[in-house]
């Protein structure tokens, strides 16, 4: 029997299904995920993240190739390691050293090489959400939040969706690896919540941080309700209880990421209301496009009725990124174009285009920034990293926006 093949179905002769067949069925499941991940990656196995190559480097630091052999000859910053044909490749950590290098030499670039937060800021809180599943949410968030720390920007990615496709990108498998109480829930729970710090989880992305998420994350649709009608006012309100949470470590990160659920519940509400910043995806065809229309309406009437119950709900900003884009695709160019006639620039510029290389990651759950070219057609290679880039660069340059916008008041105020 192959790795993907399970033995045959038990069917009942009288027809009927239980849910004691679901909960077979989910057993037997999961037991075969656990195979396969065990043939993937040994027991021990943990992820780890490649090496880039010199020109990689020099493109994440905004400098030439050559400058950066130069630096390599000249014992400026750390050594690259050698690989065949006399190629230098650095690992993530190095290129934040050369980073942190060249921002003390100074120069016109030391502003686009750091963050540059201002220290009077918390982190941007950026929740990507949408309640039709298959939008791009996880794919949108995971490689946002990998673009950003390798930009130098400090991240952490938030699983908010039960189904937890972020935590298995990042390998954890939500049942296996993420126990009771180490997903968000711990810390927003009623009943004795835990430090959001004791949920955070390195990865072995440097300067990314991952707050992992299982199926416990439902409980808090099941106790909110429970909540308001038993306690009362005694304890804090739903919508404000993720932005408590992530207030505590806030200054520890310049970027938090949420990936929200596929539905408009209690946890994606806690999400927009802890939200600096959303981003919507959509996929451009018309079935989508009449899904986000229900969901803009009840998400604004939502939030009306959090926000007159005192909650903050201003953002820094609102945009809607297209996902799954095929340009030469008529209708979808069409469906494009009416948005963009309709919203304008809250439609960003760029769009994340379908492409098999994102695919052939997946496969192996894995990101295109974590797999490189090798094993793939490089023009399709390029294409794929070409438009996330793109499509990041723009909401990396709306997060740098607000804190430049920010940073005037306060420098004027000094």
């Amino acid at each position: 029997m192959s790795p993907v093949q399970a033995g045959p179905a038990q069917v009942s002769g009288t027809g009927s299904v239980g849910y004691d067949t679901i909960a077979g069925d989910a057993a037997t499941l999961s037991a075969q995920i656990a195979r396969l991940r065990a043939q993937i990656f040994e027991p021990e196995m943990v992820k780890t993240l490649r090496p880039f190559t010199s020109a990689e480097a020099a493109r994440l630091l905004g400098v030439t190739d050559s400058y950066l052999r130069h630096l390599a000859r000249a014992g400026e910053g750390p050594e690259p390691a050698r690989q065949s044909g006399n190629r230098h490749a650095y690992s993530l950590a190095q290129i934040h050293e050369l980073r942190a290098h060249l921002a003390r030499k100074g120069g016109a670039k030391a502003r686009v090489i750091l963050p540059n937060r201002p220290p009077h800021e918390g982190a941007q809180v950026v929740a990507v959400a949408n309640f039709k599943g298959g939008s791009g949410k996880t794919t949108t968030t995971v490689h946002l939040a990998q673009h950003l720390a390798m930009r130098g920007f400090r991240v952490l990615a938030v699983d908010l969706d039960p189904q937890a496709s972020l935590s298995s990108l990042f390998g954890y498998q939500p049942e296996a690896d993420v126990s009771s109480g180490e997903t968000l829930y711990g810390a927003i729970r009623y009943d004795e919540p835990r430090p959001v710090e004791e949920v955070i989880r390195t990865t072995y992305f440097p300067n990314l941080d991952l707050v992992p998420g299982n199926l416990e994350l439902h409980e808090f649709e099941h106790e909110t309700p429970r909540a308001l009608m038993e306690r009362g006012t005694r304890q804090a309100p739903f919508y404000s209880r993720v932005a408590t949470a992530l207030a505590a470590v806030s200054a520890r990160y310049d970027v938090i990421l949420i990936d929200c659920p596929p539905q408009l519940g209690f946890l994606t509400l806690g999400a927009l209301c802890a939200a600096s910043g959303v981003l919507v995806t959509v996929h451009p065809q018309m079935l989508d496009i009449a899904s986000m229309s229900q969901f803009l309406n009840m998400t604004a009437d939502l939030m009306d009725v959090v926000r007159r119950a005192g909650a903050n709900v201003e953002l820094d900003f609102f945009r809607y990124v297209l996902t799954r884009y095929e340009p030469k695709d008529g209708p979808q160019a069409q469906v494009a174009g009416f948005l963009r006639s309709l919203f304008g620039e809250r439609v960003l510029t760029n769009a994340m285009v379908k492409s098999t290389a994102l695919a052939d990651a997946g496969l192996s759950k894995q990101t295109l920034y974590e797999v490189g070219r090798e094993g793939m057609t490089r023009s399709t290679y390029d294409r794929a990293l070409e438009s996330l880039d793109a499509v990041n660069g723009e909401i990396e340059a709306l997060i740098r926006g607000v804190w430049d916008r920010r940073s005037v008041p306060a420098q004027a105020a000094e």
